[in-house]
This record gives C-alpha cells, sequence and structure tokens, in this order.
C-alpha cells in the first residue's frame, strides 16, 4: 500500500533521502521528521554543508583522492615517501590505512573495481592514469591493496599485467590477514597496519 504523506513537501524530503544507500523509505521518514525537530539553524547547516561538498569539493589531479585544492594534502608532503604508491578502491580506504599509521607512501585510488556483472571495465577506472605514473619514473613499489573478492583479485591481476609490460616497478599485494570476501574499510586497524607492512611480493 503506497505510504500517504500530509505534506508533498514532505514526501519530496523522503524521496531524497530514501535514495541514500540502506536507507528505506521509513527510516528516510524517520530521518526527515527528526530534522524538523532540529532547531532550523541546525538544519540548514546540515544543508549548508551537504551544498558546499557538491559544489567545491575537488579529486587530487595526482591521486584521485577527495581533496580541497587539485593537490591533496597526502600527495603534496614532502615527507611521504614518493617512491611507493598504494593503490585502493576508494576514499574509505585511503583513510582506513592512514588510520592504522603503518603506511607512509603515496595512493592511487582506481574509484572501484573491476565488475563485469555490474558493468564496470577497466576503462571506467583510473587504471590509465596509475600507469601514466609509473611510466614517469618515480615510482618504485606499487601495493595492490583491494578487497579479497574477486572483483578485487580480478583488477590486481589486471593491473599488475599492464605494469609488467610497461615497467620494472616492483608489484605487491598486502598479505592476507584480511578474510577472503573481506573490504579494506571494514578491516580493524590492526590487522590491516600488519597487512601493509608484511606485504607480499604479487604473483597473478
Amino acid at each position: 500500500m503506497m505510504q500517504q504523506y500530509p505534506s508533498r513537501l514532505l514526501e519530496k524530503a523522503v524521496n531524497e533521502f530514501s535514495k541514500l544507500p540502506g536507507v528505506g523509505r521509513r527510516t528516510a521518514l524517520r530521518l526527515v521528521l527528526h530534522l524538523l525537530r532540529r532547531d532550523k539553524e541546525d538544519v540548514l547547516a546540515f544543508a549548508n554543508s551537504i551544498s558546499d561538498l557538491i559544489q567545491n569539493v575537488k579529486y587530487c589531479s595526482v591521486c584521485h583522492s577527495i581533496s580541497d585544492e587539485d593537490v591533496c594534502p597526502i600527495c603534496s608532503d614532502d615527507r611521504r615517501d614518493a617512491t611507493t604508491v598504494c593503490v585502493v578502491e576508494n576514499i574509505q580506504d585511503v583513510m582506513a590505512i592512514e588510520n592504522t599509521r603503518q603506511y607512509n607512501g603515496l595512493y592511487h585510488v582506481l574509484g572501484g573495481v573491476i565488475s563485469p556483472m555490474d558493468g564496470i571495465g577497466p576503462s571506467d577506472l583510473q587504471i590509465d592514469s596509475l600507469i601514466e605514473r609509473v611510466k614517469q619514473g618515480n615510482v618504485n613499489e606499487v601495493i595492490l591493496a583491494l578487497g579479497s573478492t574477486m572483483e578485487g583479485d580480478t583488477t590486481n591481476f589486471y593491473i599488475s599485467k599492464r605494469l609488467t609490460a610497461t615497467s620494472s616497478v616492483k608489484v605487491s599485494v598486502i598479505a592476507r590477514g584480511i578474510s577472503v570476501g573481506g573490504e579494506i574499510e571494514y578491516t580493524d586497524e590492526v590487522t590491516l597496519g600488519r597487512s601493509i607492512i608484511n606485504r607480499v611480493p604479487f604473483k597473478g
């Protein structure tokens, strides 16, 4: 049975909130009603933060992570080891690895993994830009830090083949302290940190 709303504006807000991942219409309604109970200034601050994010957020021209500037703070930090690049699926993985405080190199955010079932191929990801970074000759090691899933393994294999065909860079993969099928962002910091430290050569 279709939910009846006492207000067109309420229904419109619920429709938008229900588009968020994991948010059904019932949860969306609770969130919207919660906002209506808050002070108007708080709600406007919330709305302005989302608007500001969408209008002004940038993607690092080097690693493709989210940034406030053209080059993110990690890529522009001279104290980082620029000869090592850790390849991850998304910005959440960068944050997870940074929280371990066990890695001091740079990153490369793919923006996903190869998944034919979802219509995602190599050209939909930031793989070509990774190859170009390595071709510049400043990178000695590429660490593949993707999730232990079929899609992650497929992406690891593809990137490794591309890299070894165009350069002599060392290609390694994080140690399998992460459970099969696990995602990087949900792995505890100790396990993730050890996986980075104990990385092994990628053998395809």
